[in-house]
């Protein structure tokens, strides 16, 4: 018996009107091997897949064998995907392949919808499998959890809680109402009272509050009762790690506010870091260039697409050298078919669209191609991971356009200005009150106390500043 023999690429091309997203080869001489209803639950609850039946994998060689009984193992196999082998019915599209006297089987297995997850075989949700790498692996019950949540997202915003109008932050309502008619001046909602006001964005139904009015309405205590592991994580680290830094982080915010206050806390704090090099726009500056554009999509995508049911928080970690935004909840479809697509399915709908109102936001697929296409005007381009249950955005800190030594030279100058100047502010303070405490000095330069303990170590090592007498009770002593 002569068997063909093939590495991967040689194998797609024989096979080459099949689009090849991931695919599992199964030897399936005589019967349908039993691994092949984990592979079908990983792809149905992945991204999906094509499984090809008369092929075995030796290492990186393909060896096409065959299968016996093409027409038994097609119809046994669909069958078992529609009969109630899988919790789920599951319509694969199938082709058949001749190679000389062999014959190749291939079925694709569809992404089931959110909805429809998880996918699982038998009688009981821990046969549900998912994709990582190339293999299948069992889902954690956390993951199985997480599937659920996510099924009833489409839902879950718009439910109601045991809160009332009363009990939202009537300050963040109005704030947010300034906001929306500053961008919407003409808009029929400025003319309604704050509740109708609120029914009409989804954040009120039947007089009480939706999980979507209490996340970016509701108070911190509201939010705290109902919503266990709520907030958001902002920090800043001097350096390219948390190891490699003389203090873990110089800043931190923890927000356990709403998220419009949480995003406008987020940006404000953001965004002065951002280079912004001068440009005149209709003979004005232009101070909100496409990287910072891209900045701002990252964070609003971020706070209107996080799992807030998660164990997990969303975080924005700011390196020295990347900015990380990371979101605990997996995307809806893979990245390259929403960039493709243009494809938009938020985690929360009714919070997307508040920011939507603010102008604040794109939908999901124009959101990603802002951030990639604003974001490269000035930097290298962001870098996109996504697994099961989670996606992160980094966005290198290096220009796109330069990599020589000056422009580092000239970088590094500008970081070594600021740090002067926070010394500078530093040593005025201390002229002023000589005895001046390390809590004091961080209020006022708005550093954080293991920044502004860096800081005097470096004015002592260069013979600035010098401390006379105890911790307390003592004084501040400037040397030059």
């Amino acid at each position: 018996m002569h068997i063909f023999k093939m590495d991967k690429q040689e194998l797609i091309k024989r096979l080459e009107d099949i689009e090849w997203e991931d695919f599992e080869v199964k030897e399936a001489k005589s019967e349908i091997p039993k691994s092949s209803w984990s592979t079908v639950s990983a792809f149905s609850n992945t991204s999906g897949g094509w499984l090809i039946f008369g092929v075995k994998k030796t290492g990186k060689s393909y060896e096409i064998r065959g299968v016996r009984n093409p027409e038994k193992i097609e119809q046994d196999f669909t069958t078992a995907l529609r009969s109630g082998k899988f919790n789920k019915k599951i319509k694969p599209l199938c082709k058949k392949y001749t190679f000389s006297d062999k014959t190749v089987l291939s079925f694709y297995i569809p992404q089931k919808a959110t909805k429809d997850r998880p996918v699982y075989y038998g009688k009981t949700n821990k046969n549900t499998f998912i994709r990582t790498g190339s293999g299948d692996q069992r889902a954690t019950a956390e993951e199985i959890d997480s599937f659920y949540r996510h099924a009833s997202f489409k839902d879950k915003n718009k439910e109601l809680t045991s809160f009332k109008p009363d009990d939202l932050s009537k300050k963040t309502v109005e704030q947010f109402r300034n906001f929306f008619a500053s961008k919407n001046p003409a808009h029929r909602y400025l003319k309604l009272n704050d509740k109708d006001f609120l029914e009409k964005l989804g954040a009120l139904k039947n007089n009480k509050v939706t999980y979507a009015g209490l996340l970016v309405f509701g108070t911190e205590d509201a939010l705290g009762s109902e919503l266990i592991n709520y907030r958001i994580d902002y920090i800043e680290i001097p350096a390219k790690s948390f190891s490699d830094g003389e203090t873990r982080y110089t800043f931190r915010l923890d927000s356990g506010k709403n998220l419009y206050l949480s995003f406008f806390n987020i940006y404000e704090r953001l965004s002065p870091k951002i280079e912004v090099p001068f440009n005149l726009k209709n003979g004005v500056r232009d101070d909100d260039p496409p990287h910072l554009q891209a900045l701002r999509e990252a964070l609003v995508n971020l706070l209107m697409h996080t799992d807030y049911f998660s164990s997990a928080n969303a975080r924005i970690r700011f390196f020295t050298d990347r900015i990380e935004f990371f979101n605990p909840g997996g995307l809806p479809k893979p990245l390259e078919y929403i960039l493709k697509e243009d494809y938009s399915q938020p985690r929360n709908f009714y919070v997307a669209k508040m920011f939507r109102f603010l102008k604040l936001s794109e939908g999901m697929g124009s959101g990603f191609h802002k951030m990639i296409s604003g974001w490269k005007q000035y930097y290298k381009k962001p870098i996109i991971e996504s697994g099961f249950d989670y996606y992160k955005i980094v966005f290198p800190l290096k220009p796109a356009k330069t990599t020589d030594k000056t422009t580092d030279k000239t970088r590094e100058k500008t970081r070594e200005k600021t740090r002067e100047k926070t010394r500078e502010k530093i040593i005025a303070f201390i002229k002023e009150d000589p005895n001046i405490t390390m809590e004091a000095l961080a209020d006022k330069t708005g550093i954080s106390p293991k920044g502004i303990e860096w800081q005097i170590k470096k004015l002592k090592q260069n013979g600035i500043l010098k401390r006379i007498g105890a911790d307390k009770g003592g004084s501040w002593k400037v040397k030059k």
